[in-house]
């Protein structure tokens, strides 16, 4: 059995993150490879920002937005992070919801489908790949990059993806299965 998040990354009212998570998540859910697949969008999860008053590394945890965080972090094998690049980077309600949280991350892969202007959201790709190793996480090499991304919204409000994209995500979710299964020693407690 393997779980794997959608994390859809965007909470600008204005913005187009959500479509491109839901076809992500419809992709996943055709692949066959994962048992279970949730998405989650931060505009709903709605975290504040970061006000626990222990280090996350303790697991001390006294709101319960933090605690049902921690379950559904916890649950995953696996996560996709659906992320705009703002200004060269990612933007920072992403940042907030990793960093609620530290061992919940450990030894799981992430993939990123990126999207902004002419380079995709790569540069934002890049940056959070400094992040999420230091959480013990593995970035996968294979990548979902969607340059010019509003040109790939349909009048009807879909976001309609080129082959390109959908061969990289295929792609993308292969080698996230892969390293997911390696790294499931790793995930497992001693009582396990």
């Amino acid at each position: 059995m393997a779980k794997v998040t959608i994390i859809v990354a965007s909470t600008r009212p204005s913005r187009i993150g959500h479509l491109i998570g839901d076809w992500v998540k419809q992709e996943t859910e055709a692949f066959k490879g994962f048992d279970d697949v949730e998405l989650v969008d931060l505009a709903v999860l709605n975290l504040p920002f970061m006000n626990e008053p222990h280090h996350p590394r303790l697991k001390r945890y006294v709101h319960q937005h933090t605690l049902d965080w921690s379950a559904t972090v916890a649950a995953a094998d696996a996560f996709l992070f659906v992320m705009p690049e703002y200004n060269y980077g990612y933007n920072a309600e992403l940042k907030n919801a990793i960093d609620y949280l530290h061992q919940e991350w450990q030894y799981k892969p992430v993939g990123l489908v990126s999207y902004g202007g002419v380079a995709g959201g790569t540069r934002a790709a890049q940056m959070i790949k400094q992040v999420v190793t230091t959480l013990k996480m593995t970035p996968i090499f294979e990548a979902v990059p969607i340059p010019f991304v509003h040109q790939f919204i349909t009048e009807q409000g879909t976001f309609q993806p080129n082959d390109i994209m959908t061969t990289a995500l295929a792609a993308t979710l292969e080698e996230l299965l892969r390293v997911s299964e390696a790294l499931r020693p790793l995930r497992q407690t001693p009582s396990e």
